[in-house]
């Protein structure tokens, strides 16, 4: 039974090092809906925006209200003032995005994971944040202002957000 390892370990070793396989890196840096391209003010109410990926953007007082945004990312993005009203943001990512004074409410964040990410005077009024992963010191931020039920998933902002 060795013996067949040791055969099947060098028969592998060979196979690897005469046809290697090539990998191919990308940096979440790199990535970009509109690469370089000014993207505040911009009106993206009620479009489908699935999977898309914002990197580096000011996306300042842009409107994605009731957008789809299953998936997207926001990373190292500019959100100030932005409107995400009713948006479905499940299974998202922002990572490293500035959310301050933003409109949150009735979105769904669902399973979204918004680490490093600041909530600073934004409306959370109606979101469901249940299965979100946020920095603990932003939770009881908007633990503060917490009120309202979800109108599409039905859960209480305040118990999605596992508020004391």
């Amino acid at each position: 039974m060795k013996f067949w390892q040791v055969l099947a370990s060098f028969f592998l070793a060979i196979v690897v090092l005469l046809y290697p396989i090539t990998a191919q890196a990308a940096s979440s840096s790199s990535i970009s809906r509109a690469a370089g391209n000014e993207l505040s003010g911009k009106d993206f109410s009620g479009q489908s925006l699935v999977a898309e990926e914002y990197t580096t953007l000011n996306l300042e007082n842009t409107n994605f209200s009731n957008a789809d945004m299953r998936g997207a990312v926001f990373n190292g993005s500019f959100l100030k003032n932005s409107n995400l009203h009713g948006v479905d943001f499940t299974d998202g990512i922002a990572y490293l995005s500035d959310f301050k004074n933003a409109d949150l409410s009735d979105g769904i964040f669902t399973n979204a994971m918004m680490l490093r990410s600041v909530f600073t005077g934004v409306n959370v009024t109606g979101a469901d944040f249940s299965g979100a992963i946020l920095d603990r010191i932003e939770v009881n931020k908007l633990c503060e202002k917490a009120s309202g039920v979800n109108p599409i998933t039905g859960i209480s902002t305040r118990a999605s957000l596992e508020c004391k």
